[in-house]
């Protein structure tokens, strides 16, 4: 009888062994596969930050102001920039005013 338990106690254990390092081996591929997507986006990200960074810095927008306008861009102050409304089909254009207050 002692035989038996004995046995039927390792059986257990070896069972038990073996299913906990299978849950385990499959959270294991879990968290690589989960890792590997953040480093690919990581990358992707720092590619990202580094074109937005590289194509909107004062320097470069000035740069292609020159290659494609070839300088035809002008300062304009806000008090040149009108609006436009269109009130019964006419249109009519309008000084623009700038307010400090959000209309809510």
């Amino acid at each position: 009888m002692k035989k038996l338990t004995v046995f039927f106690i390792l059986f257990i254990l070896i069972v038990s062994t073996s299913l906990i390092k299978k849950s385990t081996k499959d959270l294991d591929d879990k968290i690589y596969s989960i890792n590997e997507n953040i480093i690919f986006l990581e990358n992707r990200l720092g590619d990202n930050k580094l074109d937005f960074n590289y194509l909107s810095s004062s320097e470069k927008l000035l740069e292609y102001q020159n290659l494609y306008f070839q300088n035809s861009l002008t300062k304009k102050t806000l008090n040149e920039f009108k609006t436009l409304e269109l009130v019964n089909n006419k249109i009519v254009i309008k000084d623009l005013t700038i307010s400090d207050q959000i209309d809510e």
